[in-house]
């Protein structure tokens, strides 16, 4: 198999990938072609099939399809211009091939997490994050294989394990480093702060959001998560609960970026600036990943609302 991160200008290609999504589009000429989005357990690629008129059978979104094509670059990033395509038959292809996955181990990462837990010294807040991660087997199998994104980061099996792990690490670095934070309520809010993806997105292969995604978003859907779960616990204390709520639907850190509030306690802004941190590094490694071309500068990306650059050897 061909996989998606090895494809470079200029490569024919003939093999199976998942089409994740297949828009009807028109050229300024009005003659209709498909934009596609291709993946396999490598990445994705945007593939264009122009010519509808013959060697094209019909398929869907989510299908996997069997192609001829060849790799152009355009834009900078590599475009796949589909010949030929069909959908795939029982028993050409095995779907696991066709999922991104963490590059790291899901159990030594989940087994952090448990220590991460046991190190939490206040019962409720314990008691609290022992009922999801250690007590609800079906929520603790969904978090360990949940993608973290759509697209833009950690969006693979495993990406909201490894974003959390490394969020809740960064918040008990900070914890060791600034007496004033109170660390179990920090380290609770960062393992907490997404579990809202869990509905907000679909589980692979669609890995893309819900109706109550796209509605109300995986940072309220998580408070009320959080908030349900909470009334369960005998004597958990009122204020800590308002607090813990905080943190989570604070952690995107300004209202244009969909956090309901701004950070009002500390350990609020100490939440966002470890959420905000990986994201936009593992955005940038994803980058940088992907280049497809040898120059040093890699152009404006959205993402970062900069030009970005490699750095030097």
């Amino acid at each position: 198999m061909k996989l998606i991160s090895s494809f470079r200008e200029g490569d024919r290609i003939s093999d199976i990938y998942l089409c994740k999504n297949k828009i009807n589009a028109k050229t300024k000429a009005g003659k209709t072609y498909y934009s596609l989005t291709l993946q396999d357990k490598s990445g994705t690629v945007d593939a264009k099939i122009w010519d509808l008129s013959s060697g094209i059978d019909h398929f869907e979104a989510m299908d996997y399809i069997h192609i001829d094509g060849d790799v152009t670059v355009y834009q900078g990033s590599l475009q796949l211009n589909i010949r030929r395509a069909r959908v795939a038959r029982a028993g050409e292809y095995d779907p696991a091939e066709f999922l991104p996955v963490t590059p790291f181990d899901r159990k030594d990462m989940a087994k952090r997490l448990v220590e991460l837990i046991q190190s939490v010294e206040a019962p409720y807040f314990r008691e609290l994050l022992s009922s999801f991660f250690l007590q609800d087997r079906d929520f603790a199998r969904e978090f360990v294989g949940h993608s973290a994104a759509k697209s833009v980061h950690h969006s693979f099996v495993g990406g909201l394990l490894q974003h959390t792990l490394r969020v809740t690490e960064l918040c008990d670095f900070y914890s060791r480093q600034y007496p004033a934070l109170n660390r179990d309520l920090l380290i609770t809010g960062a393992l907490c702060h997404d579990i809202g993806k869990l509905r907000e997105l679909a589980p692979f292969p669609q890995n893309d959001y819900t109706d109550e995604g796209q509605l109300i978003g995986h940072i309220v859907i998580g408070y009320q998560m959080v908030m349900e779960r909470i009334k369960d616990i005998p004597d958990f204390p009122e204020k800590k609960a308002r607090e813990l709520g905080h943190l989570i639907l604070s952690h995107h850190g300004e209202l244009e970026f969909g956090s309901p509030k701004k950070p009002a306690l500390i350990e609020a802004l100490a939440l966002h600036f470890a959420d905000n941190t990986d994201a936009k590094i593992q955005t940038m490694s994803e980058l940088l990943d992907g280049a497809v071309n040898d120059t040093d500068w890699l152009g404006f990306q959205r993402l970062l609302d900069s030009n970005i650059r490699k750095t030097s050897k």
